[in-house]
């Protein structure tokens, strides 16, 4: 059974720490990667759980991509956009 949390997404700009490497995967012929299970289980990612990926470039190359949980994203545009979007609508 899921609980619903009222927190603020773990992925705000101001709260993230610095990057370390979890692990390290292959890719298949068909474009597929397996997230180790332990990995899953400290993310708390089931079967089914949507995932975006975001990419970051460098010198116009994509140079890292991150999986963050759908429902932190939401929180992470949230914290980002609300205060341009109340500013945008005082006027």
């Amino acid at each position: 059974m899921i609980s619903e949390v009222n927190e603020e997404s773990c992925c705000t700009p101001d709260e993230m720490s610095c990057c370390k490497v979890e692990s390290i995967v292959s890719v298949d012929e068909r474009g597929q990667m397996v997230l180790p299970k332990e990995l899953r289980e400290r993310t708390g990612i089931r079967s089914g759980d949507k995932l975006a990926i975001v990419s970051m470039k460098r010198s116009g190359k994509i140079c890292c991509l991150s999986l963050i949980k759908v429902e932190e994203l939401e929180g992470l545009v949230k914290s980002m956009l609300g205060p341009v979007m109340n500013e945008v609508l005082k006027k």
